[in-house]
């Protein structure tokens, strides 16, 4: 572990109210005490931990900037090292000029997420809590922010320590019984063992059932508007957004690309592509488009198709019909303040989803179609109370493996194979499980995972 004294800007390189430099290492207090002058005439290095001051940072005999300093000294500061935040003001320049004159007087430049590199290297916080960090950085609505503080106090490491523990007692009682059969039988054991085994299994399987709720979570939900040309999808695109980002006219065809949104319903983020009109056409351009829109449908989550209730339903929509059978759809009556020519009933016969009737241009309806979108994606009340979510991949991946090398495990019981046979796939589970928080990873999968975040992070 690196224990020479980093440094960094802390806040966004932009101007604003406040600033914040900061430092951390053996040497963090010393350096702060060259360039920090106390109005009081006080040493910094005579200052008890988490205390805050104020003075001026001066290089030499010029002064920089009036500021603020908190001194943290380890282990009760975020690296557990010895910590000095400046806060100064929020300007650019002056941010640079003092994150300059730190590493001049003995610090060097952090690397993007060091800081937390080193509370994880210092045992503070597992690996697992570290990633959370900056899903807590990156959270873009409130489901987000919450199952990522929830990963941050430690949720997901409680629940891998749990079951990796008793992956453990296993491991070590077959190693055992091997090292010394005259003391310990194994006599009847493998019947017990595939019991325990599957019960383990089993709370694996309730954490990756939640994968899918947690990729949600923290992604949002890939979401299409499709329809054929003028039925209303622009339209509908401006009132989820809020303003008036696509483009309307009673002109057919006036999309010939894709708009692209992100917005939050009911706490939901919802990642919106608003796509040409589907219809057959000579235009170039435009069938460019309409083949785009095809291949966006392929992939979402979510399609939502819009039908214009005021024209009777034609070939291009009897084509957007078929390409939802087995997608995960909603139907928008659209227009309902004008007099239907298509009924819900005459969708309902080429089509077995949910309709809504709404307006976009009247915003009714709308409502409706958030609380349908919540109920389609969440099974049951989304809550942070008890559930853990798993929204990172590398952890799905992991548990899948784990999961993996427990059903070979029982594999290997039900063909009365030898006990030191389990020992080495509990003992790949325990590691894939390890991966997770932190134990028994390589150094090149932390620097990868550090290397995302930001500087001063």
């Amino acid at each position: 572990m690196k224990t020479d004294t980093i440094a960094a800007i802390a806040t966004a390189m932009s101007s604003s109210g406040i600033g914040i430099v900061r430092i951390s290492g053996e040497d963090a207090v010393s350096i702060a005490e060259q360039i920090f002058q106390m109005k009081n005439g006080k040493k910094l290095s005579e200052m008890p931990t988490h205390t805050i001051h104020y003075g001026h940072i001066h290089d030499g005999e010029e002064i920089i900037d009036e500021v603020m300093v908190l001194l943290m000294r380890g282990p009760k500061s975020y690296t557990r090292e010895d910590t000095v935040e400046i806060d100064c003001h929020g300007g650019v320049y002056v941010m640079k000029r003092i994150l300059e004159t730190v590493i001049k007087y003995g610090a060097r430049p952090a690397e993007p997420g060091e800081f937390t590199k080193r509370a994880f290297l210092s045992g503070r916080i597992d690996l697992s809590q570290a990633e959370s960090v900056i899903d807590v950085i990156q959270a873009k609505n409130e489901f987000a922010l919450k199952s990522s503080m929830k990963q941050l106090s430690g949720s997901v490491s409680e629940a891998i320590r749990e079951v990796r523990g008793e992956v453990l007692h296993e491991i070590a009682f077959i190693e055992s019984a091997l090292d010394d059969p005259e003391h310990i039988s194994l006599e009847g054991y493998p019947e017990k063992l595939k019991e325990i085994v599957e019960g383990v299994s089993e709370k694996i399987e309730k954490l990756l059932s939640t994968s899918e709720n947690g990729r949600i979570l923290k992604e949002g939900i890939s979401t299409v508007i499709v329809g054929k040309p003028n039925a209303g999808k622009s339209s509908l695109l401006n009132t989820l957004v809020g303003e008036e980002r696509a483009i309307v006219t009673d002109i057919a065809g006036t999309t010939r690309d894709v708009l692209e949104e992100q917005i939050q319903l009911n706490g939901i983020l919802l990642n919106i592509i608003d796509t040409a009109g589907i219809r057959e056409t000579e235009d170039v351009v435009e069938k460019i488009g309409v083949d785009k829109a095809k291949k966006y449908v392929e992939d979402a989550d979510l399609i939502i198709y819009v039908v214009d209730t005021s024209t009777a339903l034609d070939e291009n929509d009897f084509e957007i019909m078929e390409l939802l059978q087995e997608r995960t759809a909603i139907v928008l009556m659209n227009k309902s303040d004008l007099t239907p020519v298509t009924t819900v009933e005459e969708v309902k016969k080429h089509l077995d989803k949910t309709v809504i009737s709404i307006s976009a241009k009247e915003q009714i309806g709308i409502e409706e179609l958030e609380e349908k979108i919540k109920e389609l994606f969440f099974h049951g009340e989304v809550s942070f109370n008890d559930e853990v979510y798993i929204t990172n991949i590398r952890h799905k991946t992991a548990l899948q493996e784990a999961l993996h090398s427990l059903h070979l495990v029982v594999q290997s019981i039900s063909d009365g194979m030898p006990e030191d046979f389990y020992s080495i796939d509990l003992m790949n589970a325990y590691e894939e499980l390890g991966s997770i928080i932190g134990e028994a990873v390589e150094d090149d999968l932390v620097e990868e995972i550090f290397s995302k975040f930001c500087m001063g992070k």
